[in-house]
C-alpha cells in the first residue's frame, strides 16, 4: 500500500511509518520545480519498508465515484448539459470525468449536481469553474460564491 504524504507550506514533508509511527520531517523544496507526485521507498530504522507518495496539492482530495449532472455555461448562457462522474473532492474543487465530445475550456462554468455517498445520500449542487482539461477529466475549482456546506464538510473529514 502506497501512502500519500503532503508538502506543506514551508517546502516540508512529513513520513510516518504504518509500523512503529516513528516520524520524519525532510525538506522537499528541491523537488519544487517536478510536476508529477514523486515516489519514494522508505526503510524505516524499525525495519518496516514503505512506499510514499509526495502530493504538492494544498489540499487534501478525497477520492470518490459519484454520479450526477451537469449544465455547461459559456458566457453566462447555457451551452449543453450531460452526465458525469465526480473522481474526487476537496475544500476547494473536484475532478469530473465527463465522457462528452463537448470541448470545455478553461475559465468555463459548469453546474454540477450529485449526491455524496453518505448516509443521507446528501445533495450538492454547486458552480465550479473549469481549471484543466486531461480528456476525458475536467479539474474545476468552485465559484468564489460557492461555500462548503455542513455535509459536503463532514465528508471531506471523514
Amino acid at each position: 500500500m502506497t501512502e500519500t504524504v503532503y508538502i506543506t507550506s514551508s517546502n516540508t514533508a512529513v513520513f510516518r511509518c504504518p509500523n512503529c509511527q516513528r516520524t520524519k520531517t525532510v525538506d522537499v523544496s528541491a523537488f519544487e520545480e517536478r510536476s508529477q507526485p514523486l515516489r519514494f521507498k522508505l526503510k524505516c530504522p524499525c525495519g518496516h519498508v514503505t512506499v510514499s507518495t509526495i502530493e504538492k496539492r494544498r489540499r487534501y482530495r478525497k477520492d470518490t465515484d459519484l454520479p450526477g449532472s451537469y449544465v455547461h455555461y459559456v458566457n453566462g448562457q447555457p451551452k449543453g448539459k450531460g452526465s458525469l462522474r465526480v473522481k474526487d473532492l476537496s475544500t476547494t474543487g473536484m475532478k469530473l470525468l465527463i465522457a462528452a465530445s463537448e470541448a470545455f475550456a478553461s475559465g468555463d462554468m459548469l453546474k454540477v449536481s450529485f449526491n455524496l455517498d453518505d448516509a443521507q445520500r446528501s445533495p450538492v449542487q454547486k458552480k465550479v469553474i473549469v481549471r484543466n482539461v486531461t480528456p476525458p477529466h475536467v479539474g474545476t475549482e468552485f465559484a468564489p460564491t460557492e461555500t462548503i456546506d455542513k455535509a459536503l464538510g463532514f465528508y471531506l473529514r471523514s
